[in-house]
């Protein structure tokens, strides 16, 4: 009596036997977004070389790249990818991980992670900032927009409030506005934003 070795996983569909495809492990891309406080931008940037240099030795790293900010921005971008989501959780558990991290929130005023997995992986890297002109009007038109509807609903109904009052009540309107409706704009005009800059 002789056994068969099956190669590949199989499920019996009627009287035949059909094979499954084993599915293969895809590569998984990381990109970090931080923004470091102006005064640190030396520091974060040593900081992140010893980081590619620590990333490098783990088994399943496929490379890594420090994108620096434009003009205007403080938001550095840190890449890196590995074979398969088995080798990134190597990396992630790590001790040496920690460590890193530990130093570097000093450093940071923000942070956000995306992660791609596969053929998206090679669409990961972020888009450079376009030029500063932009960004700055759209600011200045956001701004505009929340202190006139300011003006024209609120002023009626507090006029007779103390000015400290009516200012902060203003500051904190149009603060919390531009703070909900900016990530929206930059992601509806990205293309504009981004648009016209020579690389």
């Amino acid at each position: 009596m002789t056994t068969r070795l099956r190669s590949l996983p199989e499920r019996l569909t009627g009287n035949t036997v059909a094979r499954q495809p084993v599915a293969r492990p895809e590569p998984v891309t990381i990109t970090v977004a931080r923004v470091v406080r102006p005064e640190q931008h030396d520091a974060f940037e040593r900081w992140a070389a010893d980081v590619q240099e620590l990333v490098a030795r783990f088994p399943g790293h496929l490379g890594s790249s420090l994108l620096r900010p434009g003009p205007a921005s403080d938001e550095y971008h840190l890449v890196y990818r590995f074979r398969d989501d088995e080798s990134l959780a190597v990396w992630e558990r790590s001790e040496e991980r920690r460590t890193a991290l530990d130093r570097v929130h000093r450093l940071v005023e923000d942070e956000r992670v995306s992660r791609a997995v596969g053929l998206e992986s090679f669409f990961a890297v972020p888009a450079r900032p376009g030029p500063a002109w932009r960004s700055w009007l759209l600011t200045v038109a956001a701004v505009l927009v929340f202190t006139s509807s300011f003006q024209l609903v609120a002023v009626p109904l507090i006029g007779d409030w103390p000015w400290p009052l009516r200012l902060l009540v203003s500051a904190v309107y149009v603060v919390s506005g531009l703070r909900v409706a900016m990530p929206r704009l930059s992601r509806w005009l990205g293309g504009w934003l981004q648009g016209g800059r020579r690389r």
